[in-house]
């Protein structure tokens, strides 16, 4: 299932579509797997389509105020905000640190007595700790009691932080079947989906934004570049999410 989730949607995404396209042209000796290799890369390169997917899978180009958010049983934060690596035994942000942050701000305001972090485990990432271990000791060093926090198992992807989250709060005991579920807004829909359907009634609380409420458009969002294509993944990716999650419930799959 890991590899599912993480390895053969490259093949579908325009990196790794416009190579086999490529690839395709070159063995087959047809031009039109070159050109369409090429059109692919450099449409989902350019900022103006990359924004375009972006927000359809953000959804609400707002983010909630704090004090709009309803009281849960526990936050969720889910992981993937840090990059480990020698001299920093806290780790370096990798750019959605708001997850983190959003969670600890909830909790301050009074919203959930308990804060859940999860520990990513990923077979082919080495690390001494994990990642919700370090969360954990950075959230204490902003006043978070460790009475108040909690860690799952290991996760190597959203579906097993759901599981994880939900063997560790007692769902189906009468206990925590509420939570307010940080992650990037982009992430949502697909985790909150995963959440629901482990018995959790999800409050979404969306961080992380990769566009702008008002864009404003300039010469260069006419012009491919490597961010833009990157955000493109990372939309696109989703979207395959959406479609497997949708077909293993459809085809009714274990």
């Amino acid at each position: 299932m890991l590899f599912l989730n993480k390895i053969l949607p490259i093949l579908l995404l325009p990196l790794g579509f416009s190579l086999l396209c490529l690839l395709a042209g070159l063995l087959l000796r047809k031009r039109l797997f070159l050109w369409l290799g090429v059109l692919v890369l450099c449409l989902f390169s350019l900022p103006i389509v990359s924004d375009a997917v972006m927000r359809l899978v953000e959804g609400p180009l707002r983010r909630a105020p704090v004090s709009a958010v309803g009281k849960a049983d526990a936050i969720v934060a889910l992981g993937g905000m840090l990059h480990q690596i020698k001299g920093e035994p806290l780790g370096e942000w990798v750019g959605d640190v708001d997850r983190f942050e959003g969670a600890i701000n909830l909790f301050k305001a009074g919203k959930a007595p308990v804060v859940v972090f999860t520990r990513e485990h990923i077979p082919w990432h080495s690390q001494d700790v994990s990642e919700g271990d370090l969360l954990v000791s950075r959230a204490l060093l902003l006043g978070v009691p460790q009475r108040a926090m909690r860690l799952t198992g290991n996760v190597g992807n959203t579906a097993d932080e759901a599981l994880a989250a939900a063997k560790l709060l007692d769902v189906g005991h009468g206990r925590a079947k509420s939570i307010i579920l940080v992650t990037s807004a982009f992430h949502m829909q697909r985790a909150r989906f995963q959440f629901e359907q482990v018995g959790f009634k999800v409050i979404p609380f969306r961080v992380d934004y990769q566009t702008d409420d008002t864009p404003e458009l300039t010469v260069l969002s006419y012009l491919p570049n490597g961010a833009s294509l990157a955000k493109s993944e990372t939309a696109l990716r989703e979207m395959i999410g959406w479609l497997f999650y949708w077909a293993k419930g459809f085809l009714k799959l274990p």
